[in-house]
C-alpha cells in the first residue's frame, strides 16, 4: 500500500510538471496534437499507479517522452507556418460576407444543423446579422456581425495574418497583393530594421496593417492593396 502511495505521488508531481510546461490552455483550446498528447498522458500515468509490480519507470519514461515531444512540436510549429498548419490545421470561414460556404462546411465535416447550433450558441440566431463566421483550429466558433447602423455603412473587416513569430504567410501576402519587402519596409519606417524584432502583423480589407513588436508598443499603418486578390 505504501509503495502504491509513493508511486502515485511521484507520478502526480511529474504529470503536473509536464502539464505546466505544456502551458495554461484548457482542453477546449488545445491544438489537435496537444489534445492527443494529453489523452495519452492520462493513460500511461495510470499504468504503474494501479499495479505495485509494474516498475515506476514504465510510467515516468513515457510521460517525460510525451512532454519532450510536445516541446519539440511546439518549437517546430513556431518556426514553420507550413508545419503549424499541418499539426494544427487552418481556421475555416463558414460564413463569408453573409453567405454560407457550403464547401467549407463539407471541409469541416459539418452540416447545417451544426452550423445553426454554433451560431445560436454564439448569440446570433439570425444569419442576416452575420458578416463572417469562423471555426478556429481549436474548435472555437467566432462570429463577426454586420454593421449595426445602416445609415453609416462601415463594413466589418476580417484581418488576415501576414507575419507571425518569425514566419511569413505567403498565401495571405498574395491575397493582399503585397510583397514581403512591402511589409519589411513598413517595419523599417517604424524603427524595426529586422523582422525578428516583430511578433505579429496582420492586414484588413481597407489596407490597415496592425503590427505588434516583441518588445514595445503596437503600431498601425495603411498600405495600398488595390492589386490584391481580396478575401
Amino acid at each position: 500500500m505504501l509503495l502504491i502511495f509513493l508511486k502515485s505521488t511521484i507520478i502526480f508531481l511529474v504529470v503536473l510538471a509536464v502539464l505546466r510546461i505544456m502551458g495554461k490552455r484548457q482542453i477546449g483550446e488545445m491544438a489537435p496534437f496537444e489534445l492527443v498528447i494529453t489523452l495519452i498522458l492520462a493513460e500511461v500515468a495510470c499504468i504503474p499507479m494501479s499495479d505495485p509490480f509494474i516498475p515506476l519507470y514504465y510510467g515516468l519514461v513515457p510521460i517525460i517522452t510525451l512532454g519532450t515531444l510536445h516541446l519539440l512540436l511546439s518549437f517546430i510549429s513556431r518556426k514553420s507556418m507550413a508545419l503549424r498548419k499541418l499539426f494544427s490545421g487552418n481556421s475555416v470561414i463558414v460564413i463569408d460576407k453573409g453567405c454560407i460556404q457550403y464547401n467549407a462546411l463539407k471541409k469541416t465535416n459539418l452540416n447545417l444543423d451544426d452550423l445553426l447550433e454554433s451560431v445560436r450558441s454564439a448569440g446570433y440566431p439570425d444569419f442576416n446579422k452575420i458578416e463572417y463566421a469562423i471555426f478556429e483550429t481549436n474548435g472555437k466558433f467566432c462570429v463577426i456581425e454586420k454593421a449595426s447602423d445602416p445609415t453609416k455603412p462601415t463594413p466589418p473587416l476580417l484581418p488576415i495574418t501576414l507575419f507571425s513569430d518569425g514566419t511569413w504567410d505567403a498565401q495571405n501576402l498574395k491575397a493582399a497583393g503585397l510583397q514581403q519587402s512591402d511589409i519589411e519596409g513598413l517595419f523599417a519606417r517604424n524603427g524595426y530594421q529586422k523582422p525578428k524584432d516583430i511578433l505579429y502583423a496582420d492586414i484588413r480589407q481597407d489596407g490597415l496593417v496592425y503590427v505588434s513588436p516583441k518588445y514595445g508598443k503596437f503600431f498601425t499603418e495603411t498600405v495600398s492593396i488595390e492589386g490584391g486578390a481580396g478575401w
